[in-house]
């Protein structure tokens, strides 16, 4: 094994490690169990993610990154805005009952107490998801909606409601606060919310009203 081998191994292991210790004990997560879990040091975790809020971070990317990617696949080229909503939005309902659902619920929950008890990781999680983000801007910047192309700012708001909505519903699904929510009701919301305010670019709004 080559040393970038053995680095990546170790890396693995640690993010393993870290999702099932802060999963469950959120803030108070010790990096001397983690590393003991990943057969490693708790100096390994500095030298590969500088500290534990590095290794939180380096954890949130990791997981979302599949995700992502994911989605990418689920939405093709070629469809029109409220069509490629459709696909997202059925693709994120069925997330819900994939197998690890709960544990990725339990560590969005448990990330959001971190970021209350520590505003600089707060910010730094913050960065970290929009950056995973722009892959879904990406994704809906340029795809045809009522007889004009979406910009990228309006994908970007689009994709804040979006945001909002899913986490919304995906934290009531399993908690039984979301009866009858299936994947057509998922799809029918997120289309009600591309189709309306959403989309509306205020600054072209402002600019353009009468002084």
């Amino acid at each position: 094994m080559t040393r970038a081998e053995a680095k990546e191994r170790n890396r693995r292991a640690l993010l393993d490690a870290a999702f099932q210790v802060v999963s469950r004990d959120g803030h108070r997560a010790r990096l001397d169990e983690i590393a003991e879990r990943a057969g490693l040091t708790t100096g390994a975790i500095y030298s590969l993610f500088g500290s534990k809020n590095g290794l939180v971070v380096a954890l949130v990317a990791d997981y979302l990154r599949p995700y992502y990617e994911e989605i990418e696949q689920a939405v093709p080229a070629g469809l029109d805005l409220l069509e490629a909503v459709d696909a997202f939005a059925r693709y994120y309902r069925r997330s819900c009952d994939a197998p690890g659902a709960l544990s990725g619920l339990s560590l969005q929950i448990t990330l959001l107490d971190m970021a209350l008890h520590d505003s600089e990781l707060g910010a730094r999680l913050a960065a970290s998801i929009r950056s995973q983000e722009n892959h879904l801007i990406a994704l809906f910047t340029g795809r045809s909606h009522n007889g004009s192309v979406v910009t990228s700012q309006q994908a970007q708001r689009l994709t804040t409601a979006l945001r909002a909505l899913f986490v919304g519903l995906s934290q009531g699904v399993p908690l039984g606060l979301a009866p009858g929510a299936d994947e057509q009701y998922f799809a029918d919301a997120a289309r009600a919310l591309a189709s309306g305010v959403s989309l509306i670019d205020h600054d072209e709004v402002s600019s353009d009203s009468p002084s």
